[in-house]
């Protein structure tokens, strides 16, 4: 008998192998020499493949007193009684051949069987197959010739014999052995038998390797996410393994590839294949990505991006061998892959240019020519990064002759190569002083050399923003404007010193530099009679916390450098990534996670994901901040910050702000950093390993004595006793439901929660990336630079895995995101205050415990409790269907509590923000999503959002209302109010004079008086608009009244109005007010008096439901499903939210609120399909296109703003999480969407809305642009546009003359071409078959084509029109 053993414990083997040969001839171990090719790492086996050889005479070698191993008579009896029965899985038989010909197609049904089938699969058939085999090897023996077995008999066979008593018992039960295979035999005389003959060895080995094709099988389809970077590009390459690099099998699966080179007979070494025997090639499978070559492409993209964050790491943290080993490593496995995988560039020149600067900086010359060598033999152009790095690298070496030669030969060699020395100077990013060391060596042989740094395009490439450019000097010429008084376009900006805003500037760079911002809170509570006592516990347990924080970071550390040590340097771990930062960054880190933790609700908590992700997130943001400051980029933008504050001082500059920053920059190219560089995020698995490393810290270290509340008493004082401890963990996990699944979250020990909420901080504490800016924000002349100085600022709001939008904007050109860009850095120069006549009104509300009709969220306190089931004294009364009832009411009064709750911390960050800025002036650095709809980066403090929200700012700059600003400041009040909306803005100003005295009434007592502003539609944008309103009509002078107050100009059901323009819709022009009207037409309106004729009409007819709705069709009804049905809302959400408005109807009864919706909303629907026939079709259009790009393409749906912003949409099939690494090993998946399967559900019902936003953003960007031009102050909230009440006119001519130009554009027919252009097929493409697959590539080709018809309504009636935004 045999027994195939596992790799593993090689240390212990190789002890077991050095023994000296054993006297005894009871238990030896013959080892095949000739088997060399199994020197490299086995999988881990998890059963013992035991196979009968030649029963008569083998026994077992075992540490067991007897045998277990029958005979040949025991074995034949039990065949013949199985024989007696029907054989349960006879037909699977044939699959268990398991020679070198079988034909291993059918192999998938084997693998799908459970093990344990499996294995009485083999021990049934194991007899057939061993007896078949000595048939005919004995029939092979009588007639073979002399030649062949000859040959094997005189080949060398090399053999050991080890001591089993030495091997450990632990590891022969794991089965985890040396990588070669043991051969196990029991008695003398059948062991020399089998060292006199080796070809039974080889046969052994075979049948090994046929058992073993199955076993793997089984075990890869358990272990594919290791290694999985490296297998699926062929990286995973046999190689000896030595005594001091050994790999773990749980950390490589590598394949079994036998030696080529055996001296056996050519009729086995290379078997014949015909078509029954061959090996199929394994079919594809996968949810996520199309193709094998696909999946491929991810992971290689995957393993790219982690290697290049990996080394940036690496060099930062002075660990230049560690990456250099690396490079080494992958260098190697992807040379050996490519052989079989050609045009597989793994490690590109860019990863090379890292680790040149790394050494570079160390002025190692020797390894930089290295690092050459291994360029051109990788066959890799170099870059103008690369000579960069071979100057500086030579510029820090002294000079000598030698110097200068190599000096000399790199600039022949890359002018050679097309890059003069200007090209490599401008083309290259610099840190610290990378730039004047490569400047200074290229003097040493060139000293007269100033380079030449090509100045950036400032104007516009866009048809709709090219007569903008008449105002912009190109770069390097002299500045007309500089004489000028004050410019047009810095109006808006005025108002501030050079001093204030460099001292603004400095209070911002402290905070970013702090990494967060402490305030106090407007919550009111009462001081708890042990407060001072808990506070001084806290202050005293925090002390201790972070002395045990730092204490742990190094004894985990430490152990994590001795893992590594001994580790082969080949792969990428998490030590070098948690080596960035010091111990008291990660101490302050998690001091200041463990108070949000404690301070947490008993409703929401943390998963274990999200806080491993927080963790890595704020130690990435540490690690970014401390690295600008080494490298030289703080000091750089605090000196070119200095010049834009001087420059917006002055406001001599025609220059918007973007412009501005970029010639700044541009003079100072001339040393120092470069100011472009792109920032590289680390990749998801990196931030969850890392934060998983303070986690384990957290929850291991980080104790509270549950004592701690307990004071000592008087006679414990007096004694001197102490009380003892009872140190117990601070947090701890449990598991919640999450929909369908099942959430490990993070809690708070008890204790620690009420010792927090005794001690009563008083203080709310923000991330600085979380709050408006102290100065104007950076501009944005990058897609990587701008907003917060030093804080990292994302562009686009995308989700992770979302990178071909990036990979379309990367490969754009520059000018073409201008505009894009222009328009958040207009909307970021907005500077704001606090409106504190109204903010001291709502935290009187709020800190009298809220109020719901006003919107001011109440605290979970408020909630009534709910009514206790009566039960008897026997414990009756109570039926199961009340224990239901009572149960459901308990999960709906947990539910609002949650959800209050979450409302009342919401105004709680709110209004205690607004209280800490409430003297200060503030701004507020903007991003966008994917379409290009922009948002304020801060997410508590700004003019987006609820009424309440947008209510408390106000401009921070004053100007005079003049002639008609205060008629537009009685109008807009009229609006808010939702009153007016069907009459025309006289009768509204009309109404405004007659109630002016509830106007000054509400401004005045606006919680005690008659309260007429709380009636409104935007009850606390009212009561602003009234307390202005108050001040500009007791004022001696309107006309000079220097306001702040914002006027809202909305428009009016934007979607269908951008509909309505495409279509040239005359009908649904008319009801969306493009078309001039002496009244506003309220499409709204119009619909519901569409639903209410048909439902008098069914209700005649006796339909219930539509008698139930008699006098509840109202505007408000179905004036948000109106509004989002051309955004792409479902039946289902229409549904939902016509409940939710006859819920809000006390009058309306209850029981009929689901049947009423399911009625209105179809009547909806079909309402609007029948007043937007245009509209409706190009939504057809719309949703056909998707459909067939993501189902028939397979890709997802993209296309070009009008502006010039490339946008994709990031709907694809989610891949399932893989199980996540403990270990030391960076695991290198990512998903990307660009190499995944799209959702097609969400792609073709997404895209209707999406481009309709996309063009609403590039209406509102054209309006911006031309507003700063003019200097008129403009924000925006999506389609609804604010100003000062003096330049409502100007705003409303521009908003229209942009919309006309917008819409004169031939977007449809330019969105059909670039779609033609992206998926439609060639006729090459198309086989003519009448396929199913070839249809659908017709009508695909079909539809792109197929533009909507267009009506004859003519766009310059925009113009004129009055109610198109009001």
């Amino acid at each position: 008998m045999y027994r195939l053993l596992g790799a593993n414990g090689a240390a212990a083997m190789q002890r077991v192998l050095r023994l000296p040969t054993a006297t005894s001839g009871c238990s030896c171990c013959c080892k095949g020499g000739n088997e060399s090719s199994a020197a490299h790492n086995l999988t881990q086996y998890q059963q013992y493949y035991q196979m009968l050889y030649r029963p008569a005479t083998v026994t077992t070698v075992t540490v067991r007193p007897q045998s277990t191993t029958p005979t040949q008579t025991d074995a034949l009896a039990l065949a013949k009684k199985k024989r007696l029965r029907k054989p349960r899985y006879a037909k699977y038989v044939e699959l268990l051949e398991v020679t070198e010909l079988t034909a291993s197609e059918r192999k998938s049904r084997v693998k799908r069987l459970k093990s344990k089938k499996l294995a009485e699969f083999i021990q049934k058939t194991q007899m057939q197959i061993l007896e078949k085999r000595a048939r005919e090897e004995r029939r092979v023996q009588k007639k073979a010739k002399a030649g062949n077995d000859e040959a094997i008999l005189r080949q060398p066979a090399e053999y050991q014999k080890i001591e089993l008593d030495a091997v450990a018992s632990s590891l022969l039960e794991a089965g985890l052995y040396d990588d070669k295979p043991l051969i196990f035999f029991g008695k003398d005389t059948y062991t020399k038998q089998i060292i006199s003959n080796p070809s039974e060895v080889h046969k052994i080995i075979k049948s090994f390797q046929n058992y073993r094709d199955i076993i793997e099988g089984m075990e890869n389809e358990g272990h594919e996410h290791i290694e999985a970077d490296l297998a699926s590009f062929g990286l995973n390459t046999p190689k000896l393994a030595t005594a001091s690099q050994l790999l773990d099998p749980f950390e490589t699966i590598e394949p079994y590839i036998e030696e080529s080179n055996k001296s056996v007979a050519p009729e086995e070494s290379q078997p014949k294949v015909n078509a029954v025997t061959a090996k199929s090639k394994k079919r594809f499978k996968s949810k996520v990505h199309i193709t094998e070559e696909q999946e491929r492409q991810a992971k290689q993209r995957a393993l790219i991006i982690n290697l290049t964050t990996y080394l940036n790491v690496c060099v930062s943290a002075n660990m230049l061998n560690r990456a250099l080993s690396t490079i080494f490593a992958y260098r190697s496995r992807a040379k050996k892959s490519n052989q079989s995988k050609p045009g597989m560039n793994l490690i590109t020149i860019d990863l090379y240019n890292i680790l040149l600067h790394g050494y570079a900086g160390k002025g190692s010359f020797d390894r930089c020519q290295e690092l050459c060598k291994l360029i051109n033999e990788d066959g890799l152009a170099f870059s103008e990064q690369t000579y960069a790095a071979l100057f500086e690298c030579l510029g820090r070496v002294e000079p000598n002759a030698q110097n200068q030669e190599f000096i000399e030969q790199y600039i022949a060699q890359a002018e050679q190569q097309g890059f003069s020395l200007n090209q490599i100077m401008d083309r290259s990013k610099f840190i610290s002083d990378q730039r004047d060391i490569a400047l200074d060596a290229i003097r040493r042989v060139r000293p007269s050399f100033t380079p030449v740094y090509v100045p950036p395009q400032l104007g516009y490439d866009n048809e709709l923003l090219n007569d903008l450019n008449a105002q912009v000097q190109p770069v390097g010429e002299e500045r007309a404007y500089e004489a000028q008084e004050e410019s047009i376009i810095m109006r808006s900006k005025r108002g501030y010193t050079k001093t204030q805003l460099e001292q603004l500037a400095r209070e911002q760079l402290q905070v970013e530099l702090d990494g967060c911002i402490t305030i106090k809170s407007i919550e009111k509570t009462k001081e708890f009679a042990n407060a001072e006592y808990c506070r001084a516990k806290l202050n005293e347990l925090e002390q201790i916390w972070r002395k045990q924080i730092s204490a742990a970071i190094v004894r985990d550390l430490n152990t994590l450098r001795a893992q590594v040590r001994f580790k082969p340097h080949g792969y990428m771990n998490y030590y070098t990534y948690l080596k960035v930062l010091d111990t008291h960054h990660y101490a302050d880190i998690l001091i200041k996670e463990l108070y949000k933790l404690a301070e947490g609700s008993e409703t929401f908590s943390p998963t274990v994901g999200q806080l491993f992700k927080e963790l890595g997130q704020k130690v990435q943001q540490c690690y970014q901040i401390e690295l600008k400051k080494h490298n030289g980029t703080l000091e750089k933008i605090g000196e070119i910050y200095s010049d834009y504050c001087d420059l917006w001082a002055s406001g001599h500059t025609e220059d918007n702000t973007r412009q501005m920053w970029q010639r700044l920059v541009h003079e100072q190219r001339h040393s120092g950093p470069s100011m472009d560089l792109p920032e590289v995020p680390w990749p998801n698995n990196v931030l969850s390993g890392v934060g998983r490393f303070l986690y384990n810290i957290l929850m291991r270290d980080i104790k509270i004595d549950a004592h701690i509340m307990r004071q000592r008493s008087n006679k414990s004082k007096a004694t001197g006793t102490t009380m003892p401890q009872n140190m117990l963990p601070a947090f701890y996990t449990l598991f919640r439901n999450q929909g369908r699944l099942v959430k490990e979250e993070v809690k708070p020990h008890p204790v620690l929660s009420r010792l927090l909420r005794a001690s009563r901080q008083q203080t709310l504490t923000f991330d600085s990336n979380l709050v408006p800016m102290l100065c104007p924000p950076q501009p944005w002349s990058t897609p990587h630079n701008g907003g917060y100085l030093l804080n990292k600022s994302e562009l686009i709001r995308l989700p992770h895995q979302a990178v071909q939008q990036w990979e379309r904007i990367h490969a754009s050109n520059p000018q073409h995101l201008y505009p894009a860009l222009d328009s958040l850095n207009q909307l970021a120069s907005v500077p704001w205050r606090v409106n504190t006549q109204l903010l001291d009104v709502i935290i009187k509300v709020f800190q009298n415990g809220g109020d719901a009709k006003l919107d001011v969220p109440q605290p979970p306190s408020s909630l009534p409790p709910l009514p206790t089931l009566p039960v008897g004294e026997d414990g009756s009364g109570v039926s199961p269907a009340d224990r239901a009832k009572q149960f459901r009411d308990k999960l709906g009064h947990r539910r609002k509590q949650a959800e209050m709750y979450s409302l009342w911390c919401d105004a709680l960050y709110r209004l205690s923000l607004a209280q800490h800025y409430r003297d200060k002036v503030f701004w507020l650095p903007h991003n966008m999503d994917f379409r290009g709809r922009v948002y304020p980066v801060p997410p508590h403090l700004n003019h987006l959002g609820s009424d309440l929200a947008r209510s408390m700012l106000i401009f921070d700059q004053a100007q005079p209302l003049g002639v008609d600003g205060f008629s537009w400041l009685k109008l807009h009040c009229i609006n808010l109010t939702g009153i007016k909306k069907r009459d025309s803005v006289r009768e509204r100003l009309l109404y405004a004079e007659e109630i002016m005295p509830d106007i000054l009434d509400s401004a005045d007592n606006p919680l005690t008086g008659r309260m007429w502003w709380s009636k409104s539609d935007e009850p606390w944008q009212t009561l602003a608009c009234c307390m202005e309103i108050a001040n500009v009509y007791r004022s001696p002078d309107p006309a000079a009244y220097m306001s702040r107050f914002p006027i809202h100009q909305d428009g009016s059901c934007n979607g269908l109005q951008h509909y309505a323009a495409l279509g040239r819709d005359q009908a649904g022009a008319c009801s969306v007010n493009l078309a001039p009207s002496p009244i506003p037409q309220d499409v709204y309106s119009s619909v519901a008096a569409l639903v209410e004729r048909t439902r008098k009409t069914d209700a005649e007819n006796g339909l219930h439901v539509a008698q139930a709705l008699e006098g509840f069709v109202r505007r408000k009804v179905i004036k948000q499903t109106v509004m989002t049905t051309v955004y792409g809302v479902t039946r289902y959400g229409a549904r939902l939210q016509i409940a939710r408005q006859l819920k809000d109807i006390d009058d309306f009864p209850k029981d009929w609120v689901w049947p009423a919706s399911t009625y209105l909303t179809t009547k909806t629907f079909e309402s609007l399909r029948e007043m937007f026939t245009s509209t409706r079709e190009i939504q057809d259009w719309f949703t056909e296109c998707a459909r067939l790009i993501a189902g028939v393409c397979s890709q997802n749906v993209e296309w070009v703003t009008p502006l010039g912003l490339p946008v994709v949409q990031p709907y694809n099939r989610q891949e399932m999480k893989h199980p996540q690494s403990k270990g030391l090993r960076v695991n290198a998946h990512m998903s990307m969407d660009m190499y995944e399967r799209p959702n097609i559900l969400k792609q073709k019902n997404a895209f209707p809305p999406n481009f309709i936003h996309s063009l609403d953003s590039s209406h509102m960007m054209l309006t911006s642009l031309h507003c700063e031009r003019k200097g008129i102050t403009f924000v925006s909230v999506h389609d609804c546009f604010w100003t000062h009440a003096c330049t409502v006119p100007e705003l409303n001519r521009i908003c229209r003359e942009q919309f006309v130009a917008l819409h004169s554009q031939p977007i449809l027919e330019q969105l059909s071409e670039f779609m033609k252009k992206t998926y439609s097929f060639s006729n090459a493409e198309l086989t003519n078959d009448g396929s199913v697959e070839d249809l659908s590539k017709r009508q695909l080709n079909r539809i792109l084509r197929q533009l909507p018809q267009k009506g004859d309504f003519d766009l310059r009636n925009v113009l004129d029109s009055v109610y198109f935004f009001s």
